[in-house]
């Protein structure tokens, strides 16, 4: 039973590690936390 635990622990610490390390490079890439990076946001115009 215990070894059935560390590997399911094991496989959501993996799981857990792979999505922040996506999450970083997302925040990198998309400029959040540095706002010179950041494209500017697109606007519809009110005016037609």
């Amino acid at each position: 039973m215990r070894d059935d635990l560390a590997g399911d622990t094991e496989a959501w610490l993996d799981k857990l590690h792979e999505t922040q390390e996506k999450d970083e490079k997302n925040r990198e890439h998309q400029g959040k936390g540095h706002p010179g990076k950041q494209l500017p946001t697109k606007r519809k115009s009110n005016q037609d």
